[in-house]
């Protein structure tokens, strides 16, 4: 890894670094607090959607580690590093866990190799996610994930940034046609509310990134043509197994999520 940071651009926004100035994290740049900001100040309560799916993301891979025998990771879009990444969780529970990393934003490789240097489980790819051919014979790849055993692929966060014409259907059937039986594959994605804050915020990104596409639960659902998809189903990132319940509850038992809440989703599917 001899990313030293000299290909980063600070003068343009980055989705990765957006995403980590809405966690609270350091390391973005003014241009991305102002895209930041924009949800923020114009669409308040948003940022939640950025929380929630972290959260399910951490629950999922203690998920996978800790009721499943998979010991291997591939993260597609992986982001920059926050508190509870794909390793640490999955490692607190299953110390012989490998996880590969895969992003094309120069910052978060930057911080890959921070990773490579303190754990011997754990490669960063350099590669665009729309490519998953350049990701499967990637040498860090290939010498990290046994192909012949089960996988756990997590799509967080990453299809709904895939245009419908860059077929985010046909990227979930490569893995899907790589790994072997028993594989688990972990979705979350943005959900269609069919109103202006789906519509604003869809706007924003589009504008700003030229990707952003909010999906419904019948499209989501066609990206794991397939794939056995397992209880609860599609539901909000919150109310996907989630660890606290907190008041005030609905009639069903669950706590009454924000109409932001209930525009990103969560999925787990197998490969039979």
């Amino acid at each position: 890894m001899t990313y030293d940071g000299s290909s980063i651009d600070s003068t343009r926004p980055s989705i990765a670094r957006v995403y980590d100035y809405l966690l609270g994290g350091k390391d973005n740049y003014a241009v991305d607090r102002e895209i930041g900001d924009v949800f923020k100040r114009d669409l308040p309560g948003s940022v939640a959607i950025a929380f929630a799916n972290r959260a399910a993301l951490t629950r999922a891979v203690r998920e996978i580690a800790t009721s499943t025998g998979i010991r291997q990771f591939i993260d597609l879009g992986s982001g920059l590093p926050t508190a509870d990444n794909v390793h640490q969780v999955a490692q607190r529970h299953a110390p012989d866990s490998r996880v590969v990393y895969v992003d094309i934003d120069p910052q978060v490789l930057v911080h890959g190799r921070a990773l490579l240097e303190e754990n011997d489980q754990v490669r960063v790819v350099p590669a665009d996610v729309r490519n998953p051919e350049e990701i499967r014979n990637h040498p860090d790849t290939v010498e990290l994930i046994d192909f012949d055993r089960p996988v756990a692929v997590m799509f967080s966060a990453i299809l709904h940034h895939v245009n419908d014409e860059e077929d985010p259907a046909g990227l979930v059937r490569y893995w899907r046609d790589q790994v072997p039986s028993g594989s688990y594959f972990f979705v979350s994605h943005f959900r269609s509310g069919n109103n202006a804050e789906t519509e604003e915020a869809e706007k924003v990104l589009q504008e700003t990134f030229g990707r952003g596409r909010w999906r419904t639960d019948e499209e989501i659902e066609a990206l794991l043509d397939g794939l056995e998809i397992l209880p609860p189903g599609i539901v909000p990132a919150s109310h996907w197994h989630p660890d606290v319940v907190d008041s005030p509850w609905n009639d069903r038992g669950e706590r009454e999520l924000t109409v932001w809440e209930h525009l990103i989703v969560a999925v787990m599917a197998r490969k039979a």
